[in-house]
């Protein structure tokens, strides 16, 4: 007689639904990073990332990137930069991120900003990867059909190549934070 392998059913424990003794997963969240661009979006996702914060001590780096301004001059000079733009952008930015720092957080939350000049989602996930960021919280400005071909989506990109998890925070959606 042939010997049969089967397998027995795996046991399944259940947990009473309000056990006094629950335990809760360890995650280890120092920080959150929120790429701002100002808009309600943006500021939404910022929403979210401070009660993270609050929740699990971590601090808040708010990131706002700088677009490289070029434009195609004529056909005998190539592309033409702005730097003079770039940098009054930057300086703007800068500013703009401290008052809504200010405005925001307050002294609930430790938090910090940076500006930096690039493609979007790249310096996101670099800034991603430098600073050990644990935690990426990026709004979508749900952009469909002609217009995603065309500008693609900055939170998309970042959730396919960020070093670490990303919530992408939608303008309607059901809410879980109140502002």
């Amino acid at each position: 007689m042939a010997k049969t392998n089967r397998r027995q059913p795996a046991k399944i424990r259940k947990r009473p639904a309000h056990s006094s003794q629950r335990t809760h997963s360890q995650i280890d969240l120092r920080r959150i990073l929120v790429p701002i661009d100002f808009s309600d979006h943006s500021k939404k996702a910022l929403q979210y990332a401070i009660p993270f914060a609050e929740q699990f001590k971590a601090s808040i780096d708010l990131l706002y990137v700088v677009e490289p301004a070029i434009y195609p001059a004529d056909f005998s000079f190539g592309q033409v930069g702005f730097p003079a733009v770039e940098d009054e952008l930057r300086q703007r930015g800068a500013e703009e991120l401290e008052g809504l720092i200010k405005r925001e957080t307050g002294a609930r939350v430790n938090a910090r900003s940076s500006v930096r000049t690039g493609k979007a989602a790249y310096e996101i996930e670099q800034y991603a990867r430098e600073e050990s960021i644990d935690l990426i919280i990026i709004a979508t400005h749900g952009h469909s059909g002609m217009e995603h071909v065309l500008f693609g989506s900055t939170a998309e990109k970042v959730v396919r190549h960020a070093p670490c998890p990303v919530l992408v925070v939608r303008l309607a959606e059901k809410e879980f934070v109140k502002p």
